[in-house]
């Protein structure tokens, strides 16, 4: 009996300490260094960046030769917010050609902004769920519903 009573009591405390296991994701393109040195400047192409970098996560609005790769690795622990441990911004560009012209990190100054879960006022009443379903109650005039043979004003 014993023995059962440790084993139990070592399994809830496996469980327990799975569950507090930090969860870990990966967003985007996160492009590790060994990648960004296999591309040369005037001799891969679009489809050779392509091949070797895959997608870019996003082109420039006005100009489809600047290529943005941006990843982002979070883990989150529990029920808090997700923690950004790692995020790498890295812009290509090409000539007018299709060649690379450069491949550059880019320097990005993260700020930490906290979510603010408070909800937006808005105009109106304010009323209960009983308010909701008793609200009609006593409002119904038997004349407008042409059971009375009256006018709907209520004035025969």
């Amino acid at each position: 009996m014993k023995k059962f009573i440790l084993l139990t009591c070592l399994i809830v405390a496996a469980l327990g300490a799975a569950a507090c296991t930090p969860t870990e994701a990966v967003h985007g393109n996160m492009l590790q260094d060994y990648q960004m040195t296999d591309i040369k400047p005037g001799v891969d192409t679009q489809s050779d960046v392509l091949r070797k970098l895959g997608s870019p996560t996003t082109k420039a609005p006005f100009n489809d030769n600047v290529w943005y790769y941006i990843g982002q690795q979070t883990q989150k622990k529990g029920i808090l917010d997700p923690k950004v441990e790692k995020e790498r911004v890295v812009v290509v560009t090409f000539n007018d050609q299709g060649l690379l012209s450069t491949i550059q990190d880019v320097d990005n100054k993260r700020m930490d902004i906290p979510y603010v879960r408070d909800k937006t006022a808005t105009s109106g009443h304010e009323i209960t769920f009983l308010q909701q379903l008793l609200g009609n109650m006593g409002r119904f005039n038997k004349d407008s519903m042409g059971q009375g043979g009256g006018d709907p004003g209520g004035g025969n």
